[in-house]
């Protein structure tokens, strides 16, 4: 059933859109990021979507108490997919040509996942944390929110018809308590998993369930437009509530989260109370914000991907300019995507059956074009192959030289059969614990060493010795050590070294140079220093190898290129790491750990060691390149210590 036309939630549709927009942007005055918390306008839209869906389910059921679930899934799949699809057709082409093997590899399985309205769950499988920097370079990170809503969309009409049905004097109930569980569920996930409350349908139900409340409360109570200046009072306080947390949250704020009822409150109190009377849906319902929001799909679809092939690109670095000429190309080509493609799919005059066969042609082409590319390992291109081969780091594995990033991999069977079984053969083994960054020295290592070695890797990306998080393995790897502590010859830790710089390994601080000059976090160092007593006192032969300095290079077709050709190497390198290193250098040595300087004994130079007869000796801003993990590895190998365990 059709749905009186409110302009006002077009032009909130464009609020979120546009706060969404300037956030991925990244734009900053005087070193502050402009709208922060603009990554709410999603919750925004959550809710929008689950008032308006809900409102076309609900006044079904109410009027004829049946529900076509053939005319409401054409009418999403009208509205949702050929934009969708068209968006990423255009795109393949642009990442075949520019992305490298290895995000290519990324790209393509992202489109897949998209195509199964599951790519939350595969950005979040993967670990990538959304508002990071090497999130803003994925360019179809953004689909993560439609596939929640898809899910939302293919499973709420069955639940609620089931509730309809069945319990409808409870209906409101049910929802209320769904809306509940759901918050409650999303709070007590924010502090276990981040990542899995940031991109999970449970723990973003009740931003949907609150817009479906409202449906519910609109069509069964009626909204109540009596009191003009309540009315206004209470838009007014949405408005304040929704460009407060714009302004004042940030990546830091735990999301969602109890603090997200702000923006979601704010939302549902202009929903509810808007009226052509006061002032706010005025303004909302003016020309310019209604426009906007109606084109606000093709908006966000197509925002992201041009954002994140300009940063590949370094386009956009360190200029205003180009960033809003670049916003100024996001409007003129959603414009020409909502006019060429959103509106005549919707049209009822075009045939579903044709449209259907039209998406599954699209479809076809993109998982066929995906599959090549991951098959292919990304070297799709003669550039791609040539790049594989300079900087390409996969880990190192052989028959009794392996690593594991499993968390839990005291309970991985394939894991401890193959442990057991080199355990048997060599008695005694090498254990290398960390980061991604200790893949290098397993890699290094592995490569280097005897051949009769027995090497472990123990190695989780992105994880640091700090409350042994459940995503994390160090908890693990203390049980791991007490187990086998006679079998161990040696074991090596090591860290990325700018973790240590106070709140590191957050986008804002990659290395970036204008952060340069940071205090040492001594709360990150204190709790390393205290893992690595803990596994002094099951095992005395422990070395911990500092951080090299990371060149912070971005590596992309265009860098690559020129790097290649001109020998012309900007020195970007985070020197705030020989701090670190000398920091560490003395607490280990008041706590009688052994400490090997990486920054030391590579003595690495930019000009000198990043490019070595046309090979690059790092696969991304920091970490070892194939090449890098013998060229860099060897240099290391030259502290005495390490060659004796080694060899």
């Amino acid at each position: 059933m059709k749905i009186a036309y409110r302009p006002e939630i077009d032009g909130l549709r464009s609020l979120a859109v546009g706060a969404v927009i300037i956030y991925h942007s990244q734009i900053n005055i005087l070193n502050h990021q402009f709208l922060k918390g603009g990554f709410l306008g999603v919750d925004i839209f959550f809710v929008i979507s689950g008032y308006l869906i809900s409102s076309i389910i609900l006044r079904e059921l109410f009027r004829t108490e049946t529900f076509s679930f053939k005319y409401f899934y054409e009418k999403r799949i009208r509205r949702i997919l050929p934009a969708l699809l068209f968006v990423m057709i255009i795109s393949l082409p642009v990442a075949w040509i520019f992305l490298l093997p290895g995000d290519l590899v990324e790209f393509s399985k992202s489109i897949l996942y998209s195509l199964g309205f599951s790519s939350n769950f595969y950005f979040h499988l993967s670990g990538l944390q959304y508002g990071d920097i090497d999130g803003l370079l994925k360019p179809f990170l953004h689909t993560w929110s439609l596939s929640v809503e898809e899910q939302f969309y293919i499973l709420f009409p069955i639940f609620l018809i089931f509730t309809f049905i069945y319990l409808r004097k409870f209906l409101f109930y049910v929802l209320v308590f769904g809306f509940v569980l759901s918050l409650g569920l999303a709070e007590w996930a924010g502090e276990k998993n981040s990542s899995l409350n940031f991109y999970m349908l449970p723990s973003r139900g009740w931003e949907l369930l609150a817009g479906t409340i409202l449906a519910y409360l609109e069509i069964t109570k009626g909204r109540k437009f009596k009191q003009t200046i309540v009315n206004s009072i209470f838009t007014i306080i949405g408005i304040f509530l929704i460009l407060l947390s714009f302004y004042f949250f940030d990546d830091e704020v735990s999301h969602p989260s109890f603090y997200t009822l702000l923006p979601i409150i704010g939302t549902c109190l202009i929903i509810w109370y808007s009226n052509e009377d006061e002032i706010i849906t005025k303004v909302l319902s003016s020309k310019i914000f209604v426009q906007i929001g109606l084109i606000s799909y093709s908006l966000y679809l197509w925002h992201y991907p041009i954002f994140a092939f300009a940063r590949v690109n370094e386009f956009t670095q360190g200029s205003i300019i180009k960033k809003l000429s670049l916003g100024l190309l996001v409007l003129l080509i959603s414009i020409i995507s909502y006019y060429f493609v959103e509106k005549p799919f919707r049209n009822k005059r075009v045939k579903f059956n044709s449209i259907l066969i039209g998406l599954l042609l699209s479809i076809m082409i993109l998982t066929i074009s995906s599959y090549y590319i991951i098959i292919k390992s990304g070297k799709v291109n003669d550039f791609n192959i040539i790049v594989e081969k300079t900087i390409s780091s996969p880990t190192f594995d052989s028959e009794c030289k392996f690593s594991t990033g499993h968390p839990n991999f005291l309970n991985d069977d394939l894991f401890i059969n193959r442990f057991n079984k080199c355990k048997k053969k060599y008695k005694k083994f090498i254990l290398i614990l960390g980061d991604s960054h200790s893949v290098d020295i397993f890699n290094s290592f592995s490569k280097i060493s005897n051949e009769k070695k027995f090497i472990i890797g123990l190695n989780k990306d992105g994880c640091r010795p700090s409350g042994y998080q459940k995503k994390c393995h160090y908890l693990n790897t203390l049980k791991f050590i007490e187990l086998y502590s006679n079998n161990i010859e040696y074991i090596f830790f090591t860290h990325k070294g700018s973790y240590f710089l106070t709140n590191t390994g957050k986008k804002k601080d990659r290395g970036n140079s204008k952060f340069r000059k940071l205090p040492l976090d001594e709360m990150q160092i204190k709790n390393t220093i205290k893992y690595l007593n803990q596994i002094k006192k099951l095992k005395d032969e422990i070395i911990f190898i500092g951080p090299h300095l990371e060149p912070n290079i971005q590596l992309n077709r265009r860098n690559v290129t020129k790097i290649l050709k001109s020998k012309n190497i900007k020195d970007n390198v985070n020197y705030d790491l020989i701090k670190v290193d000398l920091e560490l250098m003395e607490i280990t040595k008041k706590n009688e750990i052994i400490y090997v300087s990486k920054i030391d004994t590579i003595k690495f130079d930019i000009k000198k060691d990043f490019l070595i007869n046309s090979n690059i000796t790092f696969s991304d801003t920091d970490h070892w390149s194939e090449f890098g993990e013998i060229y860099l590895g060897k240099k290391l190998i030259n502290n005495s210590l390490i060659k004796d365990i080694i060899f």
